[in-house]
């Protein structure tokens, strides 16, 4: 899926993007929501800064006030946030995004997140790309992520609640027009279990090229970061896409992003909090299935600091990902939910989650400042590729 391109191809800071012979690379890393995407995303951008090259990010959803966004920038990369929609239905803000960050900083390299319920990229972003600004970028193979545990139940290798088929036809659609299938999370499983989710892969998606990878260990993630700076998408027949299909799957999908403010009279645990909080949540969703829960905590008066946890499905214990060391007097918690549900019920479980959280702490408040919820509306790219362009 992928073919060897000559080392001038990979910028090494002496140029940004756009400049004649130094075209930056450009690499998308899509994925169902909670495949790990943000995390791999960190990683890869933290791997192109050790070795010299200047990054912009790229993160994407359908609405505003993204936890992605908030714990990128926290970790000091240029980050730019397009909400509103997909990156196929927003390509001219896609391509403003990078206008951007190349005014700033000029990158070497972008990295960019789409919506996980977003499929298509290939024909409406990568294509379009390469197509109309092929002078400024070098596209790296798509790499889509998998979510092991989720992979065991959605190809039938584990009894487990699933999503609807229609939300599940856009989580094979990714697979289906991935360049690279990455396996994510592989701590997860034993050896055994990983082998059966990759032959499975292999029977269902063939011809794709199959990694497996473990951010958290650093399992895989050489080969699979070297292959992304060593190759170039290569064009192929785009997939074909039922967007009647598509569109019903992702409006079965309640979308919520809420904004929190907590405050209480003696210093508490942040982190705790935020636990608390996911729990109260997951609890009040009885069967919704979740595709997401994400939250960050700021503090009052922080210097970029977060503590951030994570819900990826029904039965995960909320992670936490980002921790504060210190006990905190009040701060704003960015909450985005995901799950297979009707959007007012999303937020009932958050208003009720509130004071439910909050009584667990001496004094506290909880006090929801902003709130959105919805569900995605029928996906319109502003281009779509039927064929490869060489």
């Amino acid at each position: 899926m992928s073919e060897p391109t000559d080392g001038n191809n990979v910028a090494t800071g002496a140029e940004g993007a756009g400049t004649p012979g130094h075209a930056a690379r450009y690499f998308m890393i899509g994925g169902f929501l909670g495949a790990g995407k943000t995390t791999a995303v960190a990683a890869l951008a933290q791997r192109l800064a050790g070795a010299g090259m200047r990054v912009g990010l790229i993160t994407n959803d359908q609405g505003s006030e993204l936890v992605d966004t908030a714990m990128l920038r926290s970790r000091g990369f240029a980050t730019e946030e397009i909400a509103g929609g997909c990156f196929c239905c927003r390509f001219d803000s896609l391509v403003d995004a990078a206008d951007r960050l190349d005014a700033a900083s000029r990158p070497d390299a972008f990295v960019a997140e789409p919506v996980g319920s977003c499929t298509d990229l290939v024909a409406t972003v990568t294509y379009p790309l390469r197509r109309i600004y092929g002078d400024r970028f070098r596209i790296a193979p798509l790499s889509v992520l998998v979510d092991p545990v989720r992979a065991e139940q959605v190809l039938g290798l584990a009894p487990a609640r699933k999503f609807s088929d229609k939300v599940l036809y856009i989580w094979r659609k990714q697979v289906e027009e991935a360049d690279l299938i990455v396996i994510a999370k592989t701590d997860l499983l034993d050896a055994d279990r990983l082998d059966r989710v990759r032959a499975r892969l292999a029977l269902e998606f063939p011809g794709r090229e199959i990694l497996a990878v473990s951010v958290r260990t650093g399992a895989g993630i050489d080969d699979w970061f070297g292959r992304l700076l060593a190759t170039e998408q290569v064009a192929r027949a785009t997939m074909e896409v039922d967007y009647d299909a598509y569109a019903e799957g992702e409006a079965l999908l309640g979308w919520l992003n809420a904004t929190v403010a907590i405050e209480a009279p003696v210093a508490f645990d942040a982190n705790a909090v935020l636990r608390s909080l996911a729990e109260a949540v997951r609890s009040r969703l009885g069967d919704a299935e979740i595709a997401h829960l994400k939250m960050t905590f700021s503090p009052r008066g922080g210097l970029g600091e977060l503590a951030a946890v994570s819900v990826v499905r029904n039965d995960h214990v909320p992670e936490l990902r980002l921790e504060l060391d210190t006990a905190v007097e009040g701060g704003q918690v960015i909450l985005n939910l995901r799950a297979e549900a009707d959007p007012e019920w999303l937020r009932d479980a958050v208003a009720g989650a509130l004071p439910s959280m909050a009584s667990g702490f001496p004094g506290m408040k909880a006090t929801l400042e902003h709130c959105e919820h919805f569900r995605p509306g029928r996906p319109t790219p502003t281009h779509r590729e039927e064929a490869g362009v060489r």
